[in-house]
């Protein structure tokens, strides 16, 4: 049996942040557990809920030498449906109220976190023949095991593997900082290893240290080789392009299942959507005060308000799309320019727009549920999981063609009758305004839309299928 030890920042049900946490949380319990023993080491935050802190058990604690000093590296265990989960306590560095704060005491807690993470494994009992890094939190824990850690036995032949969730997100500081810190040696603030840029950068690390290299899907795989998404590390991923492998994120198809969905009003399924979806739609209507209307075209946004995820071409067409008679539900926080402009529509068009300027998880349910089009124009997305929560919920995603979303939305071909949803090409608002015109124009063909409906409804793009994947992965690893 294979030992897999998934070390990351954060992870479902106990801290998220992000969508690293839905992965970190939920792949673990879809591998083979004949074959696979899988187990998770985090920080114990302070700021992770009392419920859960209050079943850990304590195993032991010791010292490490980290930054001058020893210091003190408790652990403790939860069991959390059937997956074994391990928390590294120290309150000087997990004690805030968020797992994230001041970017150098980051980079700091997370290189203690990288060392620890490597050192409690004999104290569980835990042997790794594997471990699976996220991120650049954890991007120094391959640089340890290759460096420090290799001059022990116990630690010989464990393979390391980094999996870059978003490459915008790096971890680097100066040299001098980052080497008085880590207490790593000279020779490895190198632009061969860790420098970059005059900097030292944990992702970096960790990429030049890994065995193989994941990133999230395999459009992105391809693009961070380039220099308009290499974010300054191109070169590098495109040397290691022969250990670089792209594997698609899943969803969580028990908690996404309009079903079973407790959130939603009318549960519903592929077999009886056309009749019973609509009731969602009216009741959401109701609920945000736009007119209730089945005809109207209702389009759902659920993100971050920034850049990245193409607020900028919205604002440019934003008067277009309602004066087309569009809805347009929002949920989301983030740039305050983007706030105000769609609570601006809203207060213009209170029909039409319902700007939610905030998160609910509720709520997002409700929206996945009710809406007939879902809109994600990202400058660059590394996977995204709204497409495939649109997808399972009837909902068509309209998309521009980068990253996860190519991989996961097939285009509208209206001489075939194929696809699962609208993409764009280029990042320009009327490529996207176009795109929008044309998903409304099949929207009023209820026979064409429904069957486009029914085909995303169909995919599977649930964890089962990656998780087959990184075991491919696994397998590939020990056989090097």
């Amino acid at each position: 049996m294979k030992k897999v030890l998934y070390v990351a920042s954060e992870c479902v049900p106990f801290i998220k942040t992000g969508g690293l946490a839905d992965v970190t949380g939920s792949l673990p319990k879809y591998f083979d557990k004949e074959k696979f023993d899988v187990r998770v080491v985090l920080p114990k935050y302070l700021c992770i809920s009392e419920n859960y802190r209050n079943r850990m058990e304590y195993i032991t604690h010791f010292y490490m030498y980290y930054n001058g000093r020893n210091r003190y590296v408790g652990i403790l265990q939860l069991e959390y449906q059937g997956i074994q989960y391990y928390f590294i306590d120290n309150e000087e560095y997990f004690g805030g109220a968020s797992p994230y704060t001041d970017h150098l005491y980051d980079l700091e807690k997370f290189g203690f976190f990288s060392k620890a993470a490597l050192a409690i494994m004999p104290s569980i009992d835990f042997q790794a023949d594997i471990v699976h890094c996220h991120d650049w939190h954890t991007g120094l824990v391959p640089v340890y095991l290759k460096t420090q850690f290799a001059a022990d036995d116990y630690y010989a032949g464990m393979k390391a593997i980094i999996t870059i969730h978003n490459l915008r997100f790096q971890g680097n500081y100066g040299i001098a900082k980052v080497k008085e810190m880590t207490s790593l040696p000279d020779y490895l603030f190198t632009n061969d290893k860790l420098e970059a840029y005059g900097d030292a950068n944990y992702l970096k690390g960790g990429i030049v240290y890994s065995d193989l290299v994941t990133t999230v899907s395999e459009t992105y795989a391809e693009e961070i080789k380039t220099s308009f998404y290499g974010e300054k590390l191109e070169g590098l991923l495109w040397a290691r392009r022969d250990s670089l492998r792209g594997i698609v994120n899943g969803l969580d198809y028990d908690e996404w299942n309009p079903e079973t969905d407790p959130m939603i009003k009318q549960n519903y399924s592929v077999q009886n959507f056309r009749t019973l979806k609509k009731k969602n739609k009216a009741a959401l209507q109701e609920e945000l005060g736009l007119a209730v209307d089945p005809g109207v075209m209702m389009v759902g946004i659920i993100s971050r308000l920034t850049d990245q995820k193409g607020f900028d071409l919205i604002d440019r067409v934003m008067e277009d799309l309602v004066a087309d008679g569009i809805q347009i539900v929002v949920l989301g926080t983030g740039e305050w320019k983007y706030e105000e402009m769609f609570k601006s529509f809203a207060a213009r068009f209170p029909k039409q727009v319902s700007a939610n300027i905030f998160y609910s998880n509720e709520l997002s349910h409700r929206i996945y549920a009710s809406c007939d089009a879902f809109l994600m124009p990202s400058l660059f997305e590394p996977c995204g999981l709204s497409q495939l929560m649109s997808l399972r919920y009837g909902t068509v995603p309209i998309v521009r063609e980068t990253g996860g979303l190519k991989d996961t939305v097939e285009a509208y071909n209206q001489y075939e009758n194929t696809g699962t949803g609208f993409s764009f090409t280029n990042y320009n608002a009327h490529e996207m305004l176009d795109t929008v015109r044309r998903c409304k124009d099949l929207y009023d063909n209820k026979r064409r839309w429904n069957a486009m409906v029914e085909r995303g409804m169909k995919m599977d793009f649930s964890w089962s299928a990656s998780a087959k994947k990184y075991e491919e992965v696994y397998e590939e690893l020990e056989a090097k």
